[in-house]
Parts: structure tokens; C-alpha cells; sequence
């Protein structure tokens, strides 16, 4: 049903300014990630990994130290990549350029596919469903709403 109709402009910019607001909330929380990463809002991430890679004991000194500078680089990637979408949103997606919808699309499906196979892989599913899925959803689900507002005519401007 979706593919029979046209977007009005006023769908249209829902759909784009839910692609600001999601990726902006993502910029933040992945400065949250990079310098709060032990905080209760990871309480349940945190207690994953703990149990998966610790037994459920107390995390070692040297482990914990390192696992906050793994949090760190990781949220400081994640604001990063989060606040290029932003831009790519607000200038290209909004124009309709057809690069935009698929830059987005492609940066996303390799993401999902290679943060989620790692983490199946190492047994780390608390990460694949608490993570990856909502995260992969909420910003997908404008490209389906809106994929066919895009043309290959609109590639450049």
C-alpha cells in the first residue's frame, strides 16, 4: 500500500525532521556513551557484558579502565557518525537527492550487518536487541516511508 502513494510535502518533512530529531538524540547519547558509559542508562548493557565476558564477578581494574576507553572512542564514533546524518538530513535528504537516501541506507544496513554479527558472534544478543534493533529501526523507517520520493532525475540537487 505504501508503494502506490505519494508522500505529501507536509509527510514528507515529518519524516524528514524525525531523521534530524533521532540523529540528533544520537549525537547525545553518544557523548553520554563516551564520558558516562558506567552510569544506570547502561546499567542493563553494562551487566550484560559482565555477565557474558566476566562470569558475572566483579569486572577487574584494568578491564573496567579499558572497557570505558572502549566506551569512549565508541560514543565519540557514534556522535560523529550521528551528526553527519544530520547534515546529510537537513541539506541532501531534504532536497530529495537520491544519494542521500541511499548514503543513509547503506551506512546503515553496514552497520547493522557488522555490529550485529559481532555480537551474535561473541554470544553479546543483550547488544543486538537492546541496541541495534531499535537503533537500526528508528532511522530506517523514514527511508521505507519515503523511499519512493526519490528519483534518479534528483541526484544532485
Amino acid at each position: 500500500m505504501i508503494k502506490n502513494m505519494q508522500l505529501s510535502n507536509k509527510q514528507f518533512q515529518f519524516w524528514t525532521n524525525w531523521l534530524l530529531i533521532v540523529n540528533l538524540i544520537t549525537v547525545f547519547i553518544g557523548l553520554v556513551i563516551a564520558f558516562f558509559g558506567n552510569c544506570f542508562l547502561f546499567e542493563y548493557h553494562n551487566e550484560g557484558t559482565k555477565n557474558l565476558f566476566f562470569g558475572g564477578g566483579n569486572i577487574p581494574t584494568e578491564m573496567l579502565a579499558f572497557k570505558n576507553w572502549v566506551f569512549g572512542i565508541i560514543g565519540a564514533t557514534i556522535s560523529g557518525f550521528h551528526l553527519l546524518m544530520v547534515f546529510i538530513a537537513h541539506y541532501a535528504f531534504r532536497k530529495k537527492q537520491i544519494w542521500a537516501r541511499n548514503a543513509i541506507a547503506l551506512a546503515m544496513v553496514t552497520w547493522f550487518a557488522l555490529d550485529s554479527g559481532i555480537s551474535l558472534y561473541y554470544g553479546a544478543y543483550y547488544n543486538v536487541y537492546l541496541i541495534n534493533i531499535p537503533s537500526f529501526l528508528i532511522i530506517v523507517l523514514p527511508l521505507m516511508v519515503t523511499w519512493k520520493e526519490f528519483s534518479s532525475n534528483n541526484t544532485h540537487g
